[in-house]
């Protein structure tokens, strides 16, 4: 199906040979930013991925990442999963997952916070894809991570990290009018109250070592529920008032 002349630059972007560097996904993002107008809502989902993103990059733990081969490999593979989502969602692949038309559905939706969009792509990004992305690097790196691995405690330190970002971030977006009044309601407070963005991340990690005891069938059941009900709250995101 051809891409819509409005969506090109995007589908440009997000179809760019897969970044193999942190520097490569972040020039994606950008290139991404300066494809969408302030009024589509993807827009501000990959504004707040890549502040996070170059977040990051810049503040390691003291002492360093344990295993940053690992990291970086886990980042890089979990952006090409979203960069793939919006690819397949503007072919009008029928098999885009369900957390990701949460979103892409309501992207030019009017009335909808910048904050609302930005936490619905978060959840389709983690909910869905961060197992997977886990699995795969695991994969590529020969490693099986446990509670007690360098990698964990890596990922533990990301979140700590994301949880002290995270608001400052969100109310980064609050500079139109609209997102104004949410900061000043407390909307951005009331939205992590009903979206934990670490405990989504924690939840992936156990998800990961859930499917790795599934095959077949199972597996593609538990990963069937899991986007659906991604997908629901992702609409129940967009819908908070």
């Amino acid at each position: 199906m051809p891409i819509a002349p409005a969506d090109q630059p995007l589908y440009a972007a997000v179809t760019a040979p897969a970044p193999t560097s942190i520097d490569g996904v972040i020039a994606i993002m950008q290139q991404i930013d300066a494809a969408l107008p302030d009024a589509d809502g993807l827009k501000w989902f990959n504004r707040l991925y890549l502040a996070v993103t170059q977040q990051v990059d810049l503040h390691p733990p003291a002492g360093g990442w344990k295993d940053p081969a690992w990291l970086l490999g886990l980042d890089v593979i979990f952006a090409g999963l979203y960069f793939t989502a919006v690819a397949s969602y503007l072919n009008a692949d029928p098999t885009t997952p369900s957390s990701w038309r949460a979103l892409m559905d309501q992207r030019r939706t009017p009335g909808i916070d910048r904050i609302q969009f930005a936490l619905a792509g978060m959840n389709a990004h983690i909910n869905h894809d961060l197992a997977l992305a886990l699995l795969a690097t695991d994969a590529q790196q020969h490693v099986v991570p446990n509670s007690t691995s360098p990698q964990h405690a890596d990922y533990e330190a990301v979140n700590a990290l994301l949880e002290a970002v995270m608001p400052s971030e969100l109310a980064t977006l609050a500079i139109d009018p609209l997102g104004n009044l949410a900061q000043d309601t407390g909307k951005i407070g009331r939205l992590l109250a009903f979206w934990d963005l670490c405990k989504a991340r924690d939840l992936a990690w156990d998800f990961a070592d859930h499917l790795r005891t599934l095959h077949g069938l199972p597996r593609t059941v538990a990963l069937r529920v899991q986007d659906q009900m991604t997908g629901v709250l992702g609409r129940a995101i967009l819908a908070f008032v």
